[in-house]
């Protein structure tokens, strides 16, 4: 009988030092996590527009290209998506197995699927009045 109450006597410990351990994660979680959560939301910036002639070229200025370097497109032929359009989850009938990138806010969540993102490959929109921009 003793041996069994000294087995669950390590038993009992061990799990109260489990126990400790994980009060500790969770608040030395909460320390951490707290001052993040009470950042202020920034707001939308404006937009400012840049002069192409002066984004920096390097193959204007010159550098040498890698060997077996084969240019596709042209710098700036795909155009982003600038307003793009939403409709309700509800009223989406697209198949269960659809990729999308999703972002999702306090209050808002956007879905954009990767069969358009694969013709255009990047959407300029906002998130809950913060600029975002989804990339593929």
């Amino acid at each position: 009988m003793s041996n069994l109450l000294q087995r669950l006597g390590w038993r009992i410990a061990w799990f109260g030092v489990i126990l400790s351990v994980g009060a500790v994660a969770v608040v030395a979680a909460a320390w951490v996590v707290g001052p993040l959560r009470q950042r202020p939301i920034p707001t939308a910036m404006p937009v400012v527009p840049v002069d192409p002639a002066s984004v920096y070229d390097p193959v204007k200025a010159g550098e040498d290209l890698p060997d077996g370097y084969r240019q596709g497109l042209a710098r700036d032929q795909i155009v982003p998506v600038y307003a793009p359009a939403f409709t309700a989850a509800s009223e989406v009938d697209w198949p269960s197995d659809m990729l999308v990138i999703g972002v999702a806010g306090t209050n808002t969540a956007k879905a954009y699927p990767v069969t358009h993102l694969n013709q255009r490959e990047m959407v300029v929109d906002s998130l809950e009045g913060i600029p975002i921009l989804v990339t593929w």
